[in-house]
């Protein structure tokens, strides 16, 4: 079970790092075989699929979204705690939308794989 301590550090330290467009702070967050799955992903990086694989592709597509919404940041609303996984609800500044990322953890406490939704 993760602790809320353990949830809100990585909370915490996710939205800062994207809020600042620290992208090597936002990767510290990511395992090397990450798969993350959001509808953005159809939009910013052109993949029916909505899915992205491994650390490098993630790492590319932050980048075309930070260069596409340069306005782009978060503020915290919530943090849902799981067995191995963080629930982090948002509200995203540049599209005034709250937004849910369903983290799942590797042993070490690093993202393995993330489910985004949007209201």
């Amino acid at each position: 079970m993760i602790s809320r301590e353990q949830a809100e550090e990585l909370a915490y330290g996710w939205i800062d790092a994207f809020n600042r467009h620290d992208l090597d702070a936002v990767m510290a967050h990511y395992t090397d075989d990450v798969r993350f799955t959001s509808p953005a992903v159809i939009e910013v990086a052109r993949e029916p699929s909505g899915t992205i694989h491994g650390k490098d592709a993630l790492r590319a597509y932050f980048e075309k979204g930070i260069a596409a919404y340069p306005e782009l940041g978060f503020e915290l609303v919530h943090v849902l705690t799981g067995i191995q996984s963080v629930t982090l609800v948002y509200r995203s500044l540049h599209r005034e939308r709250l937004g849910a990322e369903v983290m799942q953890l590797d042993e070490q406490g690093r993202v393995a794989a993330v489910l985004v939704h949007y209201e």
